[in-house]
């Protein structure tokens, strides 16, 4: 364990100021891979200094987007550059399959393209007036972002945070995941050799709760808050920031809800419901864990998706074939095995495997009381059960405190859009999964979040709209 990862503070990798370090231990082979600086309120306190500085007398907020945009595609190139190292940083901390942490390399040098471009083509309003005057818009950065990512698609989160902060002209704190803290270092070294000045993009690694975390949020010099996590963490993210009036964006827990309806291509529903819930060993906030079949194909429906779940490979993570691999840190097992354990109704298929992994699990005939219908399990662990009526499908799919996303099958047109349109949620998709359009928004209702981001929705939360009025008339 020789390799040490620090955070990047005013354009410079350091310890912490007390130089404490935390280990980064590998979930499949449960041992330490990597030493990382574990930073604390002081460390927080000196990238939000290097930040503000950065912000208010350095030039990134001052450069035309066209040069932001420059230094910003040079990252992506570099990104895509060294897409092994960034994918085995992600392997190694959390345990996903390295063909998936590669694509997730892939996905955030996109995020970094898409908003250097849309930040340069996005349009203000132009606002003609009866009176002799004219008014138009203009979208001016914010300041300092203070953004806070999960461990779960630890680099392309990250990017989703910093792409559009930095491309309308912020600077960042970026916080990562203390499960996951590698690839920030990897990337904040790649935005340096890319161009960004010093203190535009710090990193600084910690714990959320009186440690790094917790001072991001309450630090009166921080002008937005970007968090992506668990929804309890959101409330307390909430509350710290309210009290300096600091805007947050929160993407939260979800519980999400698959529709299969009788007319649905049952092949392809099969496909993406097994994506929906094992991808990344169910660690997705997006998860499809509550599937609803309609009873007329139901039995049919559940041999096929059994059947592509037992063909699943399991393993090494770091080996291209594996489909599943271990979940991300030793407490994060002991609670999706808590579920597991206590697996009411009938299981199907599934349990627990070797080490910190847990089988792909389907269960039959559970009470929709039970906790696994109502709690986020972040794990390879779906409850199914059968509909009637199209109804009945819609009012299970809203009986949820979350509401971040939904998926539902059919082949009729007319049901698509009417389903669609009555389902509770931020994002739906239809006859597929996890496909995304980065101008479209992205967030949720309910316990889900609070806020929206992608296109113009980031830009509203990372600038601040000005209006501006000129008298025209000449008197």
């Amino acid at each position: 364990m020789s390799d040490f990862y620090g955070h990047v503070i005013d354009g410079e990798e350091t310890g912490s100021l007390d130089g404490r370090r935390m280990p980064s231990v590998d979930p499949w082979t449960r041992e330490p891979w990597a030493e990382v600086a574990l930073g604390g309120a002081e460390d927080a306190a000196r990238a939000v200094t290097a930040a503000r500085r950065a912000f208010d007398e350095g030039p990134w907020p001052r450069m035309g987007f066209a040069e932001r945009g420059r230094i910003l595609h040079r990252l992506a190139d570099l990104v895509e550059e060294h897409r092994a190292e960034l994918g085995l940083a992600d392997t190694r901390d959390m345990g996903k399959p390295v063909t998936q942490s590669g694509n997730d390399v892939l996905r955030a040098a996109a995020n970094l393209r898409f908003f250097a471009d849309h930040a340069r083509l996005s349009t203000g309003q132009a606002l003609p007036m009866d009176s002799g005057h004219h008014a138009y818009t203009r979208y001016e950065p914010a300041g300092v972002a203070a953004a806070i990512a999960p461990w779960n698609f630890p680099l392309m989160l990250e990017s989703w945070k910093i792409a559009p902060a930095l491309a309308w002209g912020n600077t960042v704190v970026l916080k990562p995941a203390e499960d996951t803290p590698v690839s920030a270092t990897l990337l904040a070294r790649l935005a340096l050799e890319a161009g960004l000045p010093p203190g535009v993009l710090n990193v600084v690694h910690g714990y959320g709760p009186d440690s790094a975390g917790q001072a991001l949020t309450e630090d009166p010099r921080v002008d937005r808050v970007t968090f992506t996590g668990e929804s309890a963490t959101g409330r307390a993210i909430t509350r710290a920031a309210a009290a300096n009036l600091t805007p947050v964006s929160l993407e939260l827990g979800g519980k999400g809800a698959n529709l299969v309806f009788a007319d649905a291509d049952l092949d392809n529903a099969v496909h993406w419901s097994a994506e929906a819930i094992f991808r990344n060993a169910g660690q997705v906030c997006l998860a499809g864990s509550r599937l609803y079949v309609e009873r007329a194909v139901y039995g049919e429906f559940l041999d096929r998706f059994v059947k592509k779940a037992e063909s699943l490979r399991t393993g090494d993570p770091k080996d291209s074939a594996t489909e599943l691999g271990p979940l991300a840190s030793e407490t994060h097992y002991a609670k999706v095995r808590s579920y597991v354990e206590d697996a009411p109704g009938t299981m199907l298929t599934g349990g627990l495997g070797d080490g910190w992994s847990i089988r792909p699990t389907v269960l039959a005939d559970v009470d929709p009381s039970a906790r696994h219908w109502r709690e986020e399990i972040f794990g390879p662990v779906v409850v199914v059960q059968p509909f009637d009526t199209e109804a009945e499908a819609v009012a299970a799919a809203n009986a949820t405190r979350y509401g971040l996303n939904a998926m539902l099958f059919t082949e009729n047109v007319n049901r698509a859009h009417r389903v669609a349109a009555a389902l509770r949620a931020g994002t739906v998709w239809l006859n597929c999964f996890f496909v995304r359009d980065l101008r479209a928004p992205f967030g949720g209702v309910g316990d889900s979040g609070i806020g929206r981001e992608g296109g113009d929705f980031s830009r509203e939360f990372f600038t601040e709209p000005k209006a501006v009025v000129m008298q025209i008339s000449g008197t």
